[in-house]
């Protein structure tokens, strides 16, 4: 099996359309249960470099109806993965090591699923800070040695800085 690379890109104003329709096939999956669906995470924000993987955020009325659709998503190429260290989260991947989207879905008003939109809000809001924690991703990932957890440690305080100012 091949290893995961981690590659953070130019910013492509493609994501915003790969979204929209990733989106569509999840509300096709989920009807009334989606309460709505964000796309989160770098690849939503204009001019920030990503790793090309849309991040999707889907808020729901019921987080353990979503349990029962798990083999609808399984249909669109998703892998179910559980909570994945997020308590009372789905999430999904699609892409094996070669990832193309994440889902994350949370029940609606769920606390983690808010602080995902903030960051995004955020984000646009302040370019230059966007512009800069661009930087600091590309560099993340430079030393990571393809290792998520290490890219992901080299983004936290920055996060969290700008989330909750610590």
């Amino acid at each position: 099996m091949s290893k995961r690379i981690i590659d953070v890109v130019s910013y492509d104003p493609k994501w915003a359309k790969q979204f929209e329709l990733e989106s569509k096939a999840i509300k096709d999956v989920l009807g009334n249960i989606a309460v709505d669906i964000h796309h989160i995470g770098s690849t939503a924000v204009p001019g920030l470099a990503a790793k090309p993987i849309i991040d999707i955020l889907v808020e729901v009325t019921d987080i353990n109806f979503v349990d029962l659709l798990t083999s609808e998503f399984i249909s669109l190429g998703y892998e179910a993965k559980g909570e994945f260290g997020i308590s009372e989260r789905r999430f999904f991947q699609k892409g094996g090591n070669n990832r193309t989207h994440h889902i994350h879905v949370f029940k609606a008003g769920d606390n983690n699923g808010e602080l995902h939109i903030t960051f995004r809000d955020y984000l646009i809001m302040y370019p230059d800070i966007a512009k800069e924690y661009g930087e600091l991703k590309k560099q993340a990932a430079l030393e990571c040695n393809n290792d998520i957890d290490r890219y992901c440690s080299g983004k936290n305080d920055f996060i969290k800085y700008h989330l909750c100012g610590q």
